[in-house]
């Protein structure tokens, strides 16, 4: 592992998934050499999170050669653009969108990319374990690690609070267990399957891309193992400032499961149950007045899916249309809430 390398802020402009190809000849020097890493992240809307992520990530022992950030606005990075160690590029506002752009900013040197959710804080050794997984088992197209704790489930996690969970957590061998697919906040991924057959994440899964890491897992998993490596160990802060209105994701919590069924990424019964899962969610949440998540307009959402479902136009890219509607107003949860 290297230091990362130093480029200047670019913009780059709207494209869509195509992604470089490499050649045999290229593909034989790749094989050749030692893995070469880049970590990748998607940023919006978030930028003193985003500058805390990187600072920590910039100040590891064990670093990979690149840290490239994508945002839709260069503001979206404020306090990076000027900085040496990280690549800021700016493009298409989605996190499937951006994420491709990472892909293609990476492809020409990088042999392992990690994408990081903005809030993941991944521990000390987490880069070097999942360098050593992918250089012993050149059959893994796809990792994701360990998440020792989600803030996503619990109302999100500040950065004294990850760190110390990571430092009571102690050292873990790195075990390899299969898995269906990775999770999106932490997933490493070989990239000379990707741009061999040209594999892109799905645009059609717009804004925060809801299941947008089962789709792409299941996609790669054609083309190696996916796997969880439960010695690369973080913690997902799940910072709640950014994320989308609840009308929105609960209509993606039936529409993209539906979509993915169709498409072929994901089988009927794990859609079903998904949506399921989903919607029972939703009304248990509103039932016993969940005050950390808009369970409202998420359940409004779902059932806004289902009539379209019914009707024949449920997609995804429906969610565009909902706008940003003010959310039900919700009281600061109470102490015995912020204590689970």
């Amino acid at each position: 592992m290297t230091s990362l390398s130093a480029e200047a802020t670019r913009q780059d402009s709207p494209i869509g998934p195509a992604l470089v190809h490499c050649g045999a000849e290229a593909m034989e020097d790749r094989a050749r050499r030692p893995l070469r890493m880049a970590v990748g992240i998607a940023s919006a809307g978030r930028p003193s999170i985003l500058r805390e992520t990187v600072d920590y990530l910039t100040a590891l022992p064990d670093q990979a050669e690149r840290l490239i950030v994508c945002v839709p606005v260069i503001d979206d990075a404020a306090g990076l653009a000027d900085r040496l160690d990280v690549e800021v590029i700016v493009g298409s506002r989605g996190l499937t969108s951006q994420r491709n752009r990472i892909i293609q900013a990476a492809a020409a040197d990088t042999d392992i990319l990690i994408f990081l959710d903005d809030d993941f804080i991944p521990a000390a050794t987490f880069l070097p374990r999942m360098a050593a997984i992918f250089a012993a088992n050149p059959d893994v197209a796809i990792a994701t690690g360990e998440v020792l704790a989600d803030g996503v489930l619990d109302g999100g996690l500040g950065m004294s609070k990850a760190l110390q969970v990571l430092e009571t957590a102690g050292e873990r061998a790195g075990q390899v267990a299969e898995v269906y697919n990775a999770y999106g906040c932490n997933m490493a991924v070989r990239l000379s399957p990707v741009l061999q057959h040209a594999l892109a994440f799905d645009e059609q899964l717009p804004l925060y891309g809801w299941l947008e890491d089962v789709d792409f897992s299941r996609s790669i998993a054609r083309y190696g193992r996916s796997v969880r490596v439960e010695g690369a160990r973080g913690v997902h802060l799940g910072v709640r400032s950014g994320r989308q209105p609840g009308r929105r994701l609960g209509y993606s919590q039936v529409a993209n499961p539906v979509y993915l069924m169709r498409k072929g990424t994901m089988s009927k019964g794990r859609a079903v149950a998904q949506i399921g899962r989903n919607i029972l969610a939703n009304m248990r949440g509103l039932l016993f007045n969940d005050r950390l998540i808009d369970r409202w307009g998420r359940l409004n959402g779902n059932f806004l899916a289902l009539s379209d479902l019914l009707v024949g136009r449920v997609s995804p890219s429906r969610i565009l249309e909902l706008g940003n509607p003010a959310p039900r107003e919700m009281p600061s949860p109470s102490i015995a809430t912020k204590r689970r």
